[in-house]
């Protein structure tokens, strides 16, 4: 992370010396510097955190902000967040138009008040007050205010002045204060080389942080939050929904979660202890107890989001699940858990941060939930062999596959001892596998007749299992889409079958064009990789200034036995290729096998990790060049 942070904010962040001008109303007075690549500039941004008491905290926010673009709406922080415990003591705007004139005030009653969370949330207490203002011209400059007192001070904001892509930083403030018996831990995160200024003393900690440059996202680099400037706090007394915490590590977390909001919700009904042991054989595993609870679940229950009060944080109980047949991801997991005691298989609840895109770790030497956390699911420990994960809420995957969602990452797992920092199931590029058997016959006219099996497992399992549930007519249009390059796709046959004890999803296909192939006089041109060529090649770079990160590998394995047309005979092929680097590995051969028949054979094999943002130009020209030995053609000619 350090040499990320590092990389990233060399080029990324430029310091200046000062501010050059006062008034952040108008938008001629920002600096030229700060509109490059920018939608929006944050003129000023100051947070003022006030810490009373363990069960007192407020918090102060006015930012102004000059928007460039109706994209620049998107920067624009104009809402506030509150529930039962979060009071909105003041909230106003005002907004000024290009020379920094007002055009409107806005008070308390002019915002909208809403419920914060989706339609798939059954209930809950959660709310915003937002501006719902449309600008009639750009630019415009919006002031906004806020003052909000909470008893939970198990969340301290973080000082995150860069909160968006093409967003510029002229000066940003955040100041904390409080009682001087607290340890308040903090912990920086890619403030280097900044124009930053620190001050640290008894009570009090601020930053200023000035002339932070926009920049733009790029193509294979690591997750956002990674490479922003970033001070977290947190306090080692808290109050979290009047149940206070004294903690200074994630073992001490992890006790104090579990004795207090974990402990004394797994209790089921007799009726519901009965039919769980009566699934359960005499001679089963610990394993197969497991899958059979798991399947239960999933048969039994369906996901909806629930957050009231505790239950921000807190499952509901399982009787309670048992009851109603559903519940969160708290209440799904604690659920499963609760049912896995009856059969005598150890489990533990386990929170983590969860994103397909951001794979984010529970930071080890950080303790806090702020941030680091918004999702449950369960950990089933082993002992000579991985431990096993489950995502409760899907009714959908497999057991012991939870996919891009959660993998390979640090996790907060607590036991009745307390928390442990473990990590989740990392799909390596051989398990990520995907398998392609088929057979093409080019006719004469250079149509194309071809039947072909594909078998996914690991994350190519993941990106495919949902076809399962789609209609006939969807999957048509997906595999026009899938093999787009294929002109007059005409699909005679679609079968797909999620194979859940193996793991593996599988597809059957049949399908034909009359013109996959390119007639030239005597000549016929035939594209050897019908069926899996690489066609998207990574973003190209002037200055590439972000490093690389390959998220997940994989490997794919593809033989094809392709019948040419009767009528010609190969006049030339592509040579057999071999490519290896750092990134990966490509092969390719093609071998006879009788007078009017090759083998084709292609193995791509991607390794995750991270690099210098120098290889990335190596990096793109490795995909550069197996798209085009994937696009490589035989010279067919008439006998």
């Amino acid at each position: 992370m350090h040499k990320t942070c590092t990389a990233v904010l060399l080029l990324l962040f430029t310091s200046f010396v000062g501010l050059s001008q006062n008034n952040f109303y108008s938008s001629l007075t920002i600096d030229d510097n700060l509109k490059q690549n920018a939608n929006a500039v944050v003129r000023l941004s100051e947070t003022n955190v006030e810490i009373k008491s363990i069960d007192n905290m407020v918090i102060t926010n006015k930012q102004i902000i000059t928007v460039f673009n109706k994209k620049g709406d998107r920067s624009v922080n104009s809402a506030v967040y509150y529930d039962n415990n979060v009071k909105v003591k003041e909230v106003k705007a005002i907004m000024y138009n290009d020379f920094g004139t007002v055009i409107k005030k806005f008070k308390k009653n002019d915002f909208k008040d809403v419920s914060a969370v989706s339609g798939g949330t059954l209930y809950s207490d959660a709310r915003n007050i937002y501006l719902e203002y449309t600008p009639i011209k750009y630019p415009y400059t919006l002031e906004f205010t806020s003052v909000v007192n909470t008893s939970n001070t198990a969340f301290i904001p973080s000082f995150s002045p860069v909160e968006n892509y093409f967003l510029s930083i002229e000066k940003s403030k955040y100041t904390i204060s409080y009682p001087e018996n607290f340890t308040i831990r903090k912990k920086e995160q890619c403030i280097k080389g900044l124009d930053i200024d620190a001050k640290n003393s008894d009570g009090n900690i601020t930053y200023t942080l000035s002339n932070v440059e926009a920049f733009k996202p790029e193509s294979y680099s690591p997750p956002f939050r990674s490479i922003i400037p970033r001070v977290l706090f947190a306090s080692n007394d808290f109050n979290y929904e009047g149940v206070k915490a004294k903690v200074n590590d994630w073992e001490s977390m992890g006790k104090w979660f579990n004795d207090n909001l974990l402990k004394g919700r797994t209790a089921l009904p007799a009726a519901t202890i009965s039919e769980i042991k009566s699934l359960i054989n005499e001679d089963d595993s610990d394993l197969e107890k497991a899958r059979k609870v798991y399947q239960y679940v999933q048969d039994n229950t369906r996901y909806i989001s629930v957050q009231v009060g505790v239950g921000g944080m807190q499952p509901i109980s399982a009787s309670n699940v048992d009851r109603v047949k559903y519940g969160d991801c708290k209440g799904l997991t604690n659920y499963t858990k609760s049912l896995l005691d009856v059969v005598g298989v150890k489990s533990y609840y386990t929170r983590l941060y969860a994103s397909p895109y951001n794979r984010l770790d529970v930071d080890k030497d950080f303790v806090s939930f702020g941030g680091q956390t918004n999702h449950v699911i369960l950990n089933i420990p082993q002992e000579n062999s991985e431990d096993i994960w489950l995502e409760c809420t899907s009714q959908k995957l497999p057991f012991g596959f939870i996919g891009d969602f959660t993998d390979d990452r640090d996790v907060l797992v607590i036991t009745p001892e307390g928390g442990k920092i473990l990590h989740t199931k990392k799909y390596e590029e051989d398990e990520s596998l995907q398998t392609i058997t088929a057979t093409c016959e080019i006719g004469n006219d250079g149509g194309l007749k071809t039947e072909v099996k594909v078998v996914s497992e690991g994350i190519q399992y993941d990106n495919k299992f949902w076809l399962e549930t789609e209609t006939q007519r969807d999957l048509d249009t997906h595999y026009k889409k899938r093999w787009k390059y294929i002109n007059g796709l005409s699909l005679n046959e679609i079968d797909v079958t999620n194979n859940k004890d193996a793991i593996e999803f599988v597809e059957s296909l049949k399908f034909n064009t009359s013109s996959y192939s390119k007639l030239i006089g005597e000549r016929m041109l035939v594209a050897v990789n019908v069926l899996n060529r690489d066609i998207d090649i990574p973003n190209r770079y002037r200055t590439r200034h972000l490093p690389l990160q390959i998220k997940r590998g994989f490997k794919d394995v593809d033989e094809v036995e392709i019948k040419l047309p009767t009528n010609y005979k190969i006049e030339s092929q592509p040579k057999d290729v071999v490519i290896e680097n750092k990134f990966g590995s490509y092969k390719m051969t093609i071998t006879p096998k009788d007078e009017n028949t090759i083998i084709y054979k292609r193995e791509f094999i991607v390794r995750d990790g991270d690099f210098p943002k120098e290889d990335y130009t190596s990096f793109r020209d490795f995909y550069k060049e197996v798209s085009k030995k994937d696009n490589a053609k035989i010279a067919l000619i008439k006998k």
